[in-house]
């Protein structure tokens, strides 16, 4: 069974558990990714959104916002004008960028296979 709020376990097979939403959120392309472009120290936004092509200003802003809600990045702002906004891993999500990264080398590193059986699908679904 699902934890309650005050519980210290949850259960992703259970559809009410609030574990799946943080798995949906973690589980996200561009979480993945701004996670890792994290892991070397602080970003700026507009460092972050220059290392992450083809990601929209809105899609980085509420990438980075529901990261730090769940506690896995922190933002600082600096008194400049304008305003300087930073964002870095916590523990927390230190610990979990160990991982997804490991799920992004391993992406990286089959690629071709995965093409490869890509396009050996879609030749049968013709056939």
């Amino acid at each position: 069974m699902c934890a309650k709020k005050h519980e210290m376990r949850g259960d992703a097979y259970d559809p009410s558990c609030p574990t799946r939403v943080v798995l949906d959120q973690i589980a996200d392309k561009w979480a993945v990714l701004v996670l890792g472009a994290l892991d070397d120290g602080p970003v700026r936004f507009n460092a972050l959104k220059r290392r992450l092509a083809g990601i929209s200003q809105k899609m980085l802003g509420q990438t980075l916002r529901d990261l730090e809600r769940n506690g896995l990045v922190s933002r600082r702002a600096f008194a400049t004008v304008p305003v300087t906004v930073e964002y870095s891993l916590t523990a927390l999500g230190e610990r979990l960028t160990e991982r997804v990264n490991d799920l992004r080398v391993w992406a990286e590193k089959h690629i071709s296979q995965i093409v490869a059986a890509q396009s050996a699908f879609d030749g049968r679904k013709g056939a």
